[in-house]
């Protein structure tokens, strides 16, 4: 994906796009979607968020806006995180090391003991030098699988999800026998409080809560050890992922089944009754399924079709879909973003440097690129050049300007000589980017020209760049300005400030400065809000 995308979490809305563009790995979990770890190209892990259970990993329980660093991460090659719901956190480093951190009230951080972790320490799963290739959880229990597709476990186990064959929570991790003895695993997923192991043969084994049928074994019993689902024997299962309460499998034909809670229609088969045993999704339009996402946070499923339509379907936004309804997003990570809730991730972004030139990122580029450009705007005797096609499109000054009467082939380039340099400079680029980069100064007669050119949108941003620089002293010239460009926001802003500063403003210069029609204007403006009430 692509970091425009990063726009779909608002939690991420305040980053400065220089650190935007550094971002490699992101990850947003927690109750309300309110935290995030982002780990950048230079092997720096950051955190930003409410900060509930001292999930940040930062050393302290305080929230922040901003991207705090997570020192105990930072060059050790973080490669992928999992989440509870406390929330915990288990980071995995390309090394094979775990790091925990956040909730442990149920050990579910692995290193023996039920109290918090403000900061990331490491897993030791022993016998040691085991290295663990992927990690998982469930809201208060914690997976590993190794290299040699073995499964560690630890934390909460009130219904089996640790698959320890007994029902106590376990401190520290311990290897998941008995069902999976011999096999080699080589995916994990968790519910609440189930889980779920792929061997590398296909086979699906479950183990944990079994209340709604979620370990697909054809009955409601919970299950202390791994057992195997029997009904899909013959099938070749690639992929499972889990919700709240239900599960998605996807085998190596793109045939997806489903099993498990059905109270919101998650399991995409038109009604909403709980399934204990597999059952094919056979919606003729989908198609072939190449990818499926869920997440315990929530009863939400996605999954993609045929020719890469998204499909979501269960709890979307608070209503219930029981088919799966196609949509126009390009990827499980914006139905997560926009239906789920909370809109958490089900797996950490990656942000692939391939896909970093967008559109938008394009556009910018090529703003002042004298290498693509086909005009020259000449300002002041400085060159700015463009793209004729880019300028028709976003403005229709320069629309009508380049009517099919324009001489073309003889004017590759335009002298402009109304506004200066700066300011043309300034309205092009935004032309391009959609940004104003020029200084508050500035502003009046970026307004000129937008007010000049029937820019709108362009003569909003400029008001509110003047409102921020308003003083006593410019006041009342603001307040005329704002007459002369029939900018009825600006004028009504400066006349309120004037107002509240009466005393201060008409001793000023650029008062006296105002013709006698405006004077006149404001005088009477101001006697009717009662400036001159003895």
């Amino acid at each position: 994906m692509s970091r425009l995308d990063l726009k779909n979490w608002p939690i991420f809305s305040l980053l400065e796009p220089e650190f935007v563009t550094k971002i490699h790995l992101i990850v947003v979990y927690g109750n309300l979607g309110n935290e995030a770890l982002i780990v950048t190209r230079d092997d720096m892990v950051y955190a930003l968020g409410s900060n509930t259970t001292g999930c940040l990993g930062t050393g302290d329980s305080h929230s922040t806006l901003h991207p705090r660093k997570v020192e105990a991460l930072c060059e050790k090659g973080v490669k992928t995180f999992a989440y509870g719901s406390g929330p915990h956190v288990l980071a995995l480093t390309n090394a094979g090391e775990v790091y925990s951190w956040g909730h442990n009230g149920y050990f579910e951080l692995g290193n023996g003991t039920s109290n918090q972790g403000l900061t990331p320490t490491i897993v030791s799963l022993h016998p040691g030098g085991k290295i663990v290739v992927d990690v998982a959880c469930g809201s208060h229990h914690s997976l590993a699988l190794t290299n040699e597709g073995e499964v560690y476990a630890w934390g909460q186990n009130n219904c089996g999800q640790v698959g320890s064959g007994i029902s106590s929570h376990q401190g520290a991790p311990r290897k998941v026998n008995s069902g999976l003895t011999g096999k080699k695993v080589v995916s994990i997923v968790c519910g609440q409080t189930s889980s779920i192991a792929v061997t590398d043969g296909g086979e699906v084994y479950g183990w944990g809560y079994n209340g709604v049928g979620q370990l697909g074994i054809g009955n409601y019993v919970n299950q202390l050890n791994p057992i195997k689902v029997a009904a899909l024997a013959t099938v070749v299962i690639e992929k499972v992922a889990c919700g709240y309460a239900h599960t998605l499998a996807l085998s190596d034909e793109g045939t997806l089944y489903v099993w498990g809670g059905n109270s919101y229609g998650q399991l995409g088969l038109g009604n909403k009754a709980n399934a204990s045993s597999p059952v094919k999704v056979t919606m003729v339009e989908m198609g072939r399924v190449s990818d499926i996402a869920a997440v315990h946070y929530n009863h939400i499923s996605v999954a993609v079709g045929q020719g890469g339509c998204v499909y979501m379907w269960g709890q979307c936004r608070g209503q219930s879909v029981t088919w799966p309804t196609p949509t126009r997003l390009l990827h499980p990570h914006d139905a997560l973003a926009f239906y789920a809730n909370p809109s958490v991730m089900h797996r950490p972004l990656l942000l692939h440097a391939e896909e970093e030139t967008g559109i938008l990122d394009c556009l910018r580029q090529a703003f002042d690129d004298a290498t693509t450009s086909d005009l020259v705007i000449q300002v002041q005797g400085k060159a700015i050049h463009v793209h004729k096609s880019v300028l028709k499109i976003r403005c229709q000054h320069f629309r009508s300007m380049f009517q099919e009467h324009w001489a073309e082939d003889s004017q590759n380039i335009v002298q402009l000589d109304q506004f200066s340099h700066a300011v043309y400079k300034s309205f092009l680029r935004y032309l391009y980017t959609d940004e104003v980069d020029l200084p508050a100064e500035n502003a009046l007669e970026l307004l000129d020209l937008a007010n000049a050119y029937c820019e709108t949108q362009l003569k909003r941003r400029c008001v509110q760049m003047i409102k921020r620089g308003i003083t006593v002293e410019n006041a009342a010239f603001l307040y005329s300005t704002a007459i002369e460009y029939n900018a009825q926001e600006l004028e009504e802003f400066c006349f309120k400030f004037a107002l509240n500063h009466m005393t201060a403003v008409i001793q000023t210069q650029n008062f006296s400065n105002l013709d006698e029609t405006t004077l006149k204007t404001f005088i009477r403006k101001a006697a009717q809000a009662g400036a001159f009430k003895t």
